[in-house]
């Protein structure tokens, strides 16, 4: 799906708020919010809206210690699926993505203290079989955070 000018304005609205008002939305695109409801509509049909959520502040929520923890695998399908089933199943995994490199997978957890992070490591992330090698580091501050994607025209 090829984003116009209509889409982008939509999506970096919605990024920014998604409880804007559709009447100021469709009045500051140039349109109407029948066709505005329409492309929204669309763009969520097509898989680039796909949910619309509630950030929350990691600190005032008792979760203010961030982890990025390093996994190295033992090389087997079945054990990088068995991996990915278990990392699934953990609700501190923040993200988890596969890598190319030393390590096979990144992933970022949140806890309440160090001892929430250190619990994590021994006893989820090493208790999980194949699991070879693992590094942690500690985040010291956040220096930047965003969740809006820099959507352009003509992309997508």
């Amino acid at each position: 799906m090829k984003l116009d000018r209509i889409d982008v304005g939509i999506l970096q609205a919605l990024q920014r708020d998604a409880h804007a008002k559709a009447v100021d939305l469709a009045e500051a695109l140039g349109i109407s919010p029948s066709p505005l409801y329409r492309r929204i509509r669309l763009l969520e049909q097509a898989g680039v809206i796909t949910n619309y959520v509630t950030l929350l502040d990691q600190e005032k929520v008792g979760l203010p210690v961030s982890a990025y923890v390093s996994v190295a695998l033992e090389k087997s399908a079945e054990k990088i699926a068995a991996f990915e089933r278990a990392i699934l199943s953990c609700e501190e995994v923040m993200e988890c993505y596969l890598m190319t490199g030393a390590f096979d997978y990144v992933v970022r957890v949140v806890a309440s203290d160090m001892t929430g992070i250190e619990r994590f490591v021994m006893t989820r992330l090493a208790t999980i079989a194949g699991v070879r090698d693992v590094s942690t580091s500690i985040t010291l501050r956040r220096v930047q955070y965003k969740t809006l994607l820099p959507v352009r025209e003509g992309e997508g």
